[in-house]
């Protein structure tokens, strides 16, 4: 007999968990009742598929499926108009268990941990309500860009899975508060990331990386970094890999760092579009910008004055003096590590 557990303001809540159910009939209740629930809990039973009469409860808002054995969600989920969060942990879902139609609902929570998802499904993606996505414990291989259409994403969770890149447009995720990279494969953070200005916490933990880009000092909102488990680099680096610039990148370096004026008339628009794209060498005693051309450097940065965290940036040149001098009494570098505030991460997760 289905328990419905008192009302209260969140609602009737349906507990029908550890049951060893293979199938669910819920017409002993009558509709008046079951227009009240909005809570259904159905963890531990052994449920192939999503039951038929779980899709007509017409203002159900939570519901959880975890540890059974689902391997497909009927298309009549889109009846369930009022539904919120959707937890279906440990189960046997894939990218082709979900139907097109799911792309419609009005979702804000979305935990599918633990099941064998190799790709994120599209349907996921037009979730423009979404505010948290948990896919950890999969076999994910990638991040689509396509991520970037989750603009309300404030929680993304795909640790444990086998992502070796991080695409330029998650940065473009606004309000993304928590992001879980944790247990993966990834060797490389895109400096773009630090763009996330809500960023609160940033799990990197056992993975790939021997360096971190010195752009996620400007994560200014960032309490918690996690990097135990990462080969990051225990001394400096210099990787003075270098290919000569091109005719057109000495050009443009010649026009951006002596400030000589164009107009829109004087050059192609190609061209001109190219200027826009320099950057400033970081060196504060060069002036000068780069392209495409640049030289690697890695230096140390002073964290909460206990970690060095290893920071890659880009010089203009091999002859540019570096900012990130060896030296660790250099000028230059404890300059640089005397403005990252103490308190600018909270907690560095190392060990």
């Amino acid at each position: 007999m289905a328990r419905l557990h008192g009302f209260d303001d969140r609602g009737a809540i349906l507990n029908l968990s550890h049951l060893h159910l293979g199938d669910l009939n819920l017409d002993h209740i009558v509709d008046s009742k079951k227009k009240q629930i909005q809570q259904l809990h159905l963890t531990y039973n052994r449920l192939a598929l999503l039951p038929p009469s779980v899709c007509f409860l017409s203002n159900l808002e939570y519901l959880d499926i975890s540890n059974n054995a689902l391997t497909f969600i009927p298309e009549d989920i889109i009846r369930l108009t009022n539904l919120k969060t959707f937890v279906a942990k440990n189960n046997l879902l894939d990218e082709s268990s979900f139907p097109k139609e799911f792309e419609c609902m009005q979702v804000e929570s979305l935990n599918l941990s633990g099941n064998r998802f190799e790709d994120i499904p599209m349907q996921f993606l037009k979730l423009t309500s979404l505010l948290s996505l948990s896919l950890g414990g999969n076999r994910l291989k990638s991040i689509p860009v396509e991520i970037e259409n989750l603009l309300s994403l404030e929680m993304l969770y795909l640790g444990g899975n086998l992502i070796s890149t991080i695409p330029n447009e998650l940065a473009n995720l606004s309000c993304l508060r928590y992001l879980v990279l944790c247990d993966n494969r990834i060797q490389s953070i895109p400096p773009q990331l630090n763009r996330l200005h809500s960023l609160l916490s940033l799990s990197l933990h056992n993975n790939l990386l021997t360096f971190l880009p010195r752009e996620l000092l400007s994560l200014v909102h960032l309490q918690e970094l996690s990097l135990r488990g990462n080969p990051l680099v225990v001394r400096f680096i210099k990787d003075m890999t270098y290919d000569p610039p091109s005719l057109m990148e000495l050009a443009g370096r010649t026009i951006k760092s002596r400030n000589l004026p164009y107009r829109l008339c004087d050059l192609p628009s190609n061209l001109i579009h190219y200027l826009n794209l320099a950057s400033e060498c970081p060196n504060p005693k060069c002036a000068g910008v780069y392209f495409d051309s640049c030289v690697r450097h890695i230096k140390f940065v002073d964290f909460c004055g206990k970690y060095r965290l290893p920071l890659m940036h880009y010089l203009c040149s091999p002859q540019c003096s570096s900012p990130c001098s060896s030296n660790p009494q250099s000028d230059a570098e404890s300059e640089d590590e005397n403005s990252v505030p103490a308190a600018r991460l909270q907690r560095v997760l190392l060990g």
